[in-house]
């Protein structure tokens, strides 16, 4: 799952890719899905699968409940501000 840098207006992108970085830098160059164009990104949240039918359900399941996507962007959130608190982790 990715989220956008901007922290006025905050969007989340959930796709699926075989490599990461490549998906990552075609989204930030604008190269990427339509909704993700005109944003720069970050990785927050990544999971992987035995298989592409398993990884592309999880996708699916997860586009659409937006509870699931809220959970992970505010566990992300949390553990920034739990790193800015302790730096020595």
């Amino acid at each position: 799952m990715l989220k956008n840098i901007d922290r006025k207006n905050i969007k989340t992108y959930v796709g699926f890719t075989n490599n990461i970085a490549e998906r990552l830098k075609k989204h930030n160059s604008n190269k990427g899905a339509k909704s993700t164009k005109g944003y720069k990104w970050i990785v927050i949240f990544k999971k992987r699968f035995i298989n592409k039918n398993k990884a592309l359900s999880y996708e699916y399941s997860l586009k659409k409940d937006k509870k699931k996507r809220l959970k992970l962007l505010n566990e992300f959130i949390e553990s920034k501000i739990k790193n800015c608190n302790n730096p020595s982790l």
